[in-house]
């Protein structure tokens, strides 16, 4: 911004020049002015005096002719070159003054005269302190990037997050449509549109999760949702075979396994009322196994041809995503080039979303990532991406060492 402001100030004392040229130019002209005419005074006197010599018998006719035409050349000469300047000022410099301006003016506006992507990025420059903030942020992304699915994505999430299915279904559909019909995504599509519809299943829904369990009988989110609609519709038997497939396929560290195993605890008593009912105090999995956070090790460098071009406050993520699987990130840190070189840690416990984690991947991809702007889908330099095994207890090694291009 303090950019912008001096180079429009500069440009205002240019305009400024424009004005005050003429003025010192007028008075340069008047100096030439009265030279020339002192020029045409003393060949007056010069002329005078040479008659005046010759009546009295010191010149002869032949030196009055001579020294008549050297004062008229002495006066030519001296007239000459007062033109000569003055043409000199008076066309050439503000012919390239002129050409010049709008050329400068141009080149400052493409490099800075953006004002809306000059505030945007001040304003992901700070971490935001609320879920608010935080939507602003992500708004004013997919707005300046629409073909952004991350973006897109995240912005989904934190509708959900804040119970306005209606549009992060909106969002989603976006995500989908950039990214693909991958299958994490149409489950959370799904969901979000069961929601904004008051829980009402309908055949899109019923297309949507058969579309994402055809193509990965896995997926979390539309085995969850799956069942929560046939509880809603009293169809235990139904809820109780989709909550069991994704208790089947969720990691046994994963805490919503003991939300998940409770939910078909309910839908058998449903199923059979006269059943003992659980103890609250049973376990559902094994406590060493739900406490039992691996964490990979990270360990993120700036190289050394980039030191002179990144800022201390510049943003630095670090986050895993799947070798094959859902593009969204699993896990994410985030800190500032002035904590680098950092060894940071990523677990389940750092997970997007809680059907999304490291564990639940046998091959995760590291990536490090340097944003001007704060914008994790978005940056200036990144580290060459590290596929590892998710379970590696090894520090991994990522220096960040590459121009990122525009297109990622």
């Amino acid at each position: 911004m303090i950019e912008f402001w001096l180079c429009a100030g500069l440009l205002i004392l240019a305009a400024l020049g424009f004005l005050l040229i003429p003025v010192v130019r007028a008075r340069k002209f008047q100096a030439e002015e009265d030279r020339t005419a002192l020029n045409v005074t003393l060949y007056q006197e010069r002329i005078k005096e040479l008659e005046t010599q010759h009546a009295a018998g010191i010149l002869t006719a032949e030196q009055l002719r001579d020294g008549r035409d050297e004062a008229s050349r002495e006066l030519l000469s001296d007239t000459e070159n007062s033109k000569a300047k003055a043409s000199v000022l008076g066309r050439k410099v503000p012919l390239i003054m002129a050409l010049l301006m709008p050329l400068l003016g141009y080149g400052l506006y493409m490099h800075w005269g953006a004002i809306d992507k000059v505030e945007q990025t001040l304003a992901f420059a700070d971490q935001p302190q609320t879920i608010e903030a935080m939507t602003e942020r992500l708004e004013a992304a997919v707005k300046d990037k629409p073909d952004s699915a991350e973006a897109w994505y995240f912005l989904g999430r934190t509708y959900m997050a804040q119970e306005r299915a209606a549009e992060a279904a909106q969002a989603f559909e976006k995500a989908v449509h950039l990214a693909g019909r991958d299958p994490a995504l149409l489950g959370q599509w799904a969901q979000a549109i069961y929601f904004a519809g008051n829980k009402q299943w309908s055949p899109q829904l019923q297309s949507l999760t058969d579309e994402a369990l055809k193509a990965d009988p896995e997926e979390v989110t539309s085995l969850g949702l799956l069942g929560i609609a046939a509880f809603e519709q009293g169809r235990f038997q139904d809820a109780v075979d989709s909550w069991e497939k994704l208790v089947a396929v969720l990691p046994e560290n994963d805490p919503s396994r003991q939300a998940i195993q409770g939910g078909i605890e309910r839908a058998r008593g449903e199923l059979d009322p006269d059943a003992a009912p659980v103890s609250p105090e049973a376990p559902v999995a094994d406590k060493a196994a739900v406490s039992d956070d691996h964490q990979l090790k990270v360990k993120v460098e700036l190289a050394a041809a980039l030191k002179d071009k990144v800022k201390p406050g510049d943003s630095v993520f670090i986050f895993a995503r799947a070798v094959s699987g859902p593009p969204m990130p699993l896990a994410v840190k985030r800190l500032t080039v002035a904590d680098l070189p950092v060894e940071v840690s990523l677990s389940d416990a750092d997970a997007m979303m809680p059907q999304l984690k490291i564990s639940g991947f046998d091959q995760v991809q590291l990536v490090a990532r340097i944003s001007r702007s704060g914008n994790a889908t978005q940056g200036e330099w990144v580290a060459q991406p590290k596929a590892v095994a998710s379970n590696s207890d090894d520090i991994q090694q990522l220096t960040i060492d590459t121009a990122e291009a525009k297109a990622q």
